[in-house]
């Protein structure tokens, strides 16, 4: 299992530290879930950023433009239309084996979390190509899935041409 000491040697020191849990409590409690610990702290520790110019991430604490809040709201009403709902193996929301929206990339794929069908049950990733009705599903934790994406394998989300030196990162603006 991926740890978070192996994410930040990949990705630099995160400098938004946040600890307020507020932010989850009020969001968990809107959509009837939990969301991963591994999850949480990654995003705590970077905030509302884009890795490699390519993937973002957002937190909950954000402003408007860059709230996780408000992206999953028109992700999930993106998603449940008709019309891009047969796109996607589950159905998306909060249920057991539906997908949960998190996370994008500029290059058209949409990143979820299929939230378990037990609580004991892990999380896994699964990306959607906007582009295409193709779609993986990764049975591995959010931190293993950013960690591949990471070390430039091939999550769906490829970093290798963005960021030939390396992973880096940028705060939203």
């Amino acid at each position: 299992m991926a740890t978070f000491s192996e994410i930040t040697a990949l990705l630099g020191e995160p400098r938004f530290d946040w600890s307020d849990p507020a932010p989850w409590i009020e969001l968990e409690q809107e959509f009837g879930i939990e969301f991963p610990v591994d999850f949480r702290e990654i995003v705590n520790a970077y905030g509302s950023i884009v890795i490699n110019g390519q993937l973002y991430l957002e937190h909950p604490a954000g402003h408007l433009l860059h709230s996780l809040g408000e992206t999953i709201r028109g992700d999930l009403e993106l998603w449940r239309d008709e019309d891009m709902a047969e796109f996607l193996p589950s159905p998306v929301g909060a249920n057991p084996g539906e997908l949960m929206p998190v996370a994008s990339a500029m290059t058209g794929e949409s990143v979820f979390l299929r939230v378990p069908d037990e609580p004991s049950s892990p999380w896994c990733v699964l990306v959607q190509e906007l582009d295409s009705p193709a779609h993986t599903l990764y049975e591995m934790t959010f931190s293993a899935w950013l960690l591949a994406y990471l070390k430039g394998r091939d999550v769906t989300v490829c970093s290798r041409n963005l960021a030939p030196d390396g992973p880096f990162w940028e705060f939203l603006s």
